[in-house]
């Protein structure tokens, strides 16, 4: 009976050991949301992917014969012009179409309407399939 006393209290002090050295981390519900947050534009990962330009960085993509048409009207263009733009798009890894449409925005250049009717379906699609 005796034995079964130490053992019960060994065991006991077993457990405050532990409790006392390894308390859970209190979960606060404000911290984890269950649905993903927007992205709220000011982290490189999400600019990546924006249309929206952020910072007054160009970055040419082997297009700077493009700069030749900046102040253009979208409807300004003739078919060999239209052809140019869509060249250089249809060239572009998938990760670089919305870079170049900021660097094109940002170097004053307004691209054809119908190449630019092709950059958001190309750009949709690419959100469509990260979100996948």
């Amino acid at each position: 009976m005796i034995l079964a006393l130490y053992i019960l209290g060994a065991i006991l002090l077993a457990g405050l050991v532990l409790w006392l050295t390894d308390k859970p981390a209190k979960s606060d519900a404000s911290d984890v949301s269950a649905e993903p947050q927007q992205c709220c534009g000011q982290h490189a990962v999400c600019e990546r992917d924006s249309l929206i330009v952020s910072s007054d960085d160009i970055i040419y993509f082997d297009d700077e014969e493009l700069d030749a048409f900046r102040g253009r009207d979208a409807d300004d263009y003739t078919d060999s012009e239209t052809e140019q733009f869509r060249d250089v798009l249809l060239t572009l890894l998938p990760e670089d179409i919305a870079p170049w449409a900021r660097s094109i925005r940002l170097r004053g250049i307004n691209l054809p309407g119908v190449v630019q009717q092709e950059l958001l379906m190309m750009v949709a699609e690419a959100r469509a399939a990260k979100s996948q």
